[in-house]
This record gives structure tokens, sequence and C-alpha cells, in this order.
């Protein structure tokens, strides 16, 4: 028995299915409007009797273009509310992103901060924030730092190493102590209970005595310290030695001494300085 298309009407049509996927049909829809229009006008560009053959090339070349960007506009239009879903989830996912490797991120902006500004290099001594010693490596996430014990004053390897994130560099001041490398001023304190001491009165003989043992490098030193001021454009201590002598609330003389020497010397000169002060001092009290 043969279907009567006639009594088909619009009420047994489903537009469910087309509201459902309304942007697939229309991106059909547009699709296929595009690509005939396009070729009915090329082929009546083509069929043109007046036009150059170039001509004919170049207008069927802006014909392409054209539709193109149409058909990507047509695409951008249809699919607007699913694009700014999409959207959404991606800039929600650069924020996660971003919060997951924030430490990474500045490490390196750390590494750009330290390239622009070069404020060490390998092998320059430096305190960044509260760590100090050599610089053995730097990369694009941290430095590599051989530590040096410069608050205990002796100035040699701990055998530490000390690897530190380029971030810190954003946050913590850095400062490259590289002159140290060769002459320091070295400080040290002695101190003895309040007794009936002079003190003042081993304060000349203990400068005589430093003098003595910098006499081998004092010119040297003169004109290091000298380069160190114009190179830093500060005055610096030294290179003379000085004593200091000051006294603590809790009853103490302290006998402090700074002087400007090679670094690998401080050690031995400091232990010579307080072993003459203690046989002055024995001397002195034995009267």
């Amino acid at each position: 028995m043969p279907f009567d298309f006639s009594q088909l009407t619009l009420s047994d049509f489903d537009f469910s299915v087309v509201k459902d996927h309304l942007e697939i049909f229309l991106t059909v829809i547009w699709l296929v409007l595009s690509y005939i229009i396009r070729r009915f006008t090329k082929r009546a560009i083509r069929l043109h009797p007046t036009l150059e053959h170039d001509k004919k090339r170049q207008r069927i070349n802006t014909l392409d273009n054209i539709f193109n960007l149409l058909l990507v506009v047509g695409f951008i239009l249809i699919w607007s509310s699913e694009l700014q879903n999409i959207a959404i989830s991606i800039a929600a996912f650069m924020v996660a992103l971003v919060l997951a490797t924030k430490e990474f991120i500045a490490c390196i902006v750390g590494a750009f901060y330290r390239a622009s500004t070069r404020p060490y290099q390998v092998g320059d001594w430096v305190r960044i924030a509260n760590y100090e010693g050599e610089v053995t490596d730097s990369d694009w996430l941290s430095t590599t730092l051989f530590e040096v014990d410069l608050k205990g004053g002796s100035y040699g390897y701990t055998g530490r190493t000390t690897v530190i994130p380029n971030s810190v560099l954003l946050t913590h001041t850095v400062q490259n102590l590289n002159y140290m490398r060769r002459y320091v001023t070295h400080t040290f304190s002695i101190s003895r209970l309040t007794d009936d001491v002079n003190l003042f009165e081993i304060k000349g003989k203990i400068l005589d005595k430093i003098r003595e043992y910098s006499e081998h490098f004092h010119e040297v030193a003169i004109r290091y310290n000298s380069l160190i001021e114009k190179r830093l454009d500060i005055k610096i201590s030294g290179p003379e030695p000085r004593v200091r002598i000051t006294t603590s609330p809790e009853g103490y003389n302290i006998f402090t001494v700074s002087l400007f020497c090679p670094t690998e010397e401080a050690m031995v000169i400091e232990q010579k300085v307080t072993e003459d002060f203690m046989s002055f001092w024995f001397e002195k009290r034995a009267k």
C-alpha cells in the first residue's frame, strides 16, 4: 500500500532533534550555502568574457579569501556559546596551572632578573638572603653555592653546598662579596673580666705587633684597599689596623681588633694577636 505524503503535516515532524542539535544543523547549512555561492560566483568569474586571465585569477583568489573569512566568522557566531564555555574552562585551567607552578615561574623570572642585572657570576663570593658562599653553578631554576665560613671568620669552605631557588632573588637582597676573596676587613674581639689590668696600656703594644705581622703585605693592602674604594665608590676601613676598647653591661672589658689583611692569613694573624694579648695581659696582672 503506497504512503500518501499529502497527509503528512508539520505537527508530525519532531523539532526536538533540531533544537537539541541546532549548532550542527546551522553549521551544515552554512557550509552548503557557502559552497554553492562560492562555486557559482567563481564560475561566473571564469566565464566572464571581458576579463583577462590574470584578473580572473586575482579575483578568484580574493573571493576564496573572503569566503574563508566569512566561513570562520559564521562558525564563531554559530558556536559562540560553546566557545564561551570552552574559553571559561581554559581560563580556569590556566589559573590552576599558574597556581600549581607559581614557584617554577618565579624561578624563571628570577633567572631573567639575574641575567639582566648581573649581580654575580660563577666564582663570586655572595650573600643571598641568609646564605653565604662561592657561586659554583647558576641555571634557569637555581643558584648553587659552596658555603664559606664568613660569620665564623675562618673564610674557609665548610664542605656544605647550598642550592638556592632563583625566586629568592626577587624577595631578598643580594650582596656581592667578591672583593673579600683576596683581602678582608677582619674583626675579632677578646673579652676579659673587669680587673686591675689597664687595657689601654696593652693597646699600643698590640698595634705594634699587628703592624709587624702585616709588614710583608702592607703595600699590597694599601693598593687593594684603594682599588676597592674606587670600584665601589665608598670609603671602607683599612688598611691601617685599629683597636677599640669597650665594656659590656655584664662587667667585661672587650678588646676589639680590626685589620685589613689577606683572607687566607686572617685566622693566623688573629691567633698570633690573641696570644700576644694574653701574654701582655697576664704580665700586667702579675705585677
